[in-house]
């Protein structure tokens, strides 16, 4: 099973980055409280952007890749991708 390297958008407006061997599951976490400090009062949260890494080793670089992106960037990638 593939790692997924994921961006959602908080009830705030506010954009989280982590990664996850199974996106459904992780997303319904996020949105039940149970998904991370983050995200814990920041509910419902919406799914924006995921891609797909081959190992775990490239998810983490990925996520931290895209943490160090200014939000302006983080939004650009994921409308990019949803125009495409």
């Amino acid at each position: 099973m593939p790692w997924h390297v994921y961006i959602i958008r908080c009830r705030d407006n506010l954009l989280y980055t982590g990664i996850t061997k199974n996106l459904e599951r992780r997303v319904k976490q996020h949105n039940s409280g149970n998904g991370c400090r983050f995200t814990r009062y920041r509910a419902p949260v919406e799914l924006v952007y995921c891609e797909k890494a081959a190992s775990r080793p490239r998810a983490l670089v990925r996520e931290a890749e895209i943490k160090r992106l200014r939000r302006c960037e983080k939004i650009r990638l994921f409308n990019e991708v949803k125009d495409a």
